[in-house]
């Protein structure tokens, strides 16, 4: 089979998914890849050119080479090699949030991460939370459509502190700190309004094993005061530091790592998955999962790969594994079947 490496999309979050590409290519060697730009048109990259791009967290990358096909689509319906298989350095909306994976499902065509349902489910952090209640520990948390204002207030009279997050979206972009009496953020897009868990953060991946899924081990976030793990923490370095693996008791590490189980379980996703969390003084809340969490250099799933002592390219193989198996009759959803 023909692996292709898909990156970039329509998101906000392509720079991560180009950082994330990079490292791909640059561990499996010469694989093809495929750069989706944000108009929707697919170009055929040469890993040369993806690895010579620089800053890609701050920089947009610039294909040298034409379009080869208009949209995401024609490119899937009329595919130029045998047997492909699609790794996805995809992150965020379209790449992450099951429009693509039912587009693969639909073709049957096999590819890496979890499949539509719960892609789609994991990306809103409302439906999210609902599926994991009663098997994990969640903060409260309200959705704003419209009436932000409103929904803040209502949380003020039950919370110091509020926690403002897109609905749909990753790489801690549009991520607000608020207490009583600030500015509130003039935003148009559905919010979710959470109450804020003083406590450490910690963050868990979890990779499909041949016995079923394995946690990673626990990473710690610090964050120096006047700070927040945004985007310039998470890949700039600006006030945060990785503490991988987490410097906590044992009966700390336990519950996080049963938690992001227990998360990606219920979500139901497939491969491998990174659940953010907040250990309080009460016991540890979930956050959020991520279905295609960043696979760049410095990001939080390889540092835990690298602790456990597997390489990165095992992983990845693994990872094509999973998807080629997904493409059994008995594997696919009923819908696309």
């Amino acid at each position: 089979m023909t692996t292709i490496v898909l990156f970039g999309g329509p998101s906000d979050e392509r720079h991560v998914s180009v950082a994330s590409a990079q490292a791909i290519a640059r561990t499996l060697g010469d694989p093809l890849c495929w750069f989706w730009a944000p108009n929707g048109a697919v170009h055929d990259v040469a890993p040369n050119d993806l690895l010579a791009h620089q800053r890609p967290f701050e920089l947009d990358f610039v294909p040298t080479r034409p379009a080869i096909f208009p949209d995401i689509e024609q490119a899937l319906d009329t595919l130029p090699v045998e047997d492909p298989v699609f790794l996805l350095a995809l992150h965020g909306t379209g790449g992450e949030d099951g429009h693509l994976q039912r587009l693969f499902e639909k073709r049957r065509i096999p590819f890496t991460g979890s499949g539509s349902e719960a892609s789609e489910l994991a990306f809103d952090k409302g439906t999210a939370k609902a599926r994991v209640q009663g098997k994990v520990r969640t903060a409260e948390s309200r959705i704003a459509k419209g009436n932000l204002r409103e929904v803040v207030e209502d949380m003020f009279t039950r919370h110091e502190r509020l926690v403002l997050k897109p609905l749909a979206g990753g790489s801690s972009r549009g991520l607000y700190f608020v207490a009583r009496g600030d500015e509130l953020p003039n935003v148009d897009i559905p919010y979710i309004v959470e109450q804020f868990v003083s406590g450490r953060e910690l963050t868990v991946g979890v990779m499909d094993g041949d016995d079923g899924p394995i946690p990673l081990p626990v990473i710690e976030i610090e964050v120096d005061p006047g700070h927040a793990f945004d985007y310039l923490g998470k890949y700039l370095g600006k006030g945060t530091r990785e503490i991988c693996p987490a410097n906590i008791p044992d009966a700390l590490r336990d519950e996080a790592q049963r938690t992001a189980l227990a998360a990606h379980t219920a979500l139901g996703c497939e491969g491998y998955s990174r659940s953010d969390l907040i250990a309080g003084e009460d016991g540890v809340y979930f956050l959020e999962t991520n279905t295609l969490p960043g696979l760049t250099s410095s990001s939080l799933v390889p540092q835990m790969l690298r602790t456990l002592g597997i390489d990165f390219r095992q992983f990845l193989e693994r990872q094509l594994e999973l998807a080629r198996a997904r493409v059994s009759p008995s594997t696919m959803p009923a819908a696309a079947r």
